[in-house]
């Protein structure tokens, strides 16, 4: 059984609280797949980082991308009680362990708060990226 929580809609919040890693990805994306085995190694180490790792699916999930505005595959965001950072690391096991364990995220400037996904305007993005999924 995985340890990285699957991320919609209706439970989205829960990054709102506590340290997260999320992914953003697509299962026909070939970046994706090349690092799922690396994110699925990540999560087994977790609860030891006190950390946790979530993924989502942009292909079932519109909204959600688009409430993180996400332009390209896979996204990678470190949140840490609801203040977002984009992660633009290497994608090794050895350098997603660091940033959390050196908190290398401290030194990533957060998302702006107009762009943070808990935002009225990243709200009615969602909704944008819903319905364009919608007319699809």
């Amino acid at each position: 059984r995985s340890s990285v929580r699957v991320l919609c809609g209706s439970n989205w919040s829960l990054v709102l609280q506590g340290q997260w890693m999320l992914e953003f990805y697509a299962p026909w994306c070939p970046a994706c797949q090349q690092i799922e085995a690396t994110w699925e190694s990540f999560g087994q180490e977790s609860e030891r980082l006190g950390i946790t790792v979530g993924k989502v699916d942009v292909t079932q999930e519109p909204g959600l991308s688009g409430r993180f505005f996400v332009t390209t595959l896979p996204t990678i965001y470190h949140a840490n009680d609801g203040v977002f950072r984009r992660y633009r690391g290497s994608r090794t096991l050895e350098d997603l362990q660091g940033y959390i364990l050196e908190r290398k995220w401290e030194a990533v400037e957060p998302v702006a708060g107009w762009k943070s996904p808990s935002s009225i305007m990243m709200h009615g993005m969602a909704g944008l990226f819903h319905f364009s999924g919608w007319i699809r």
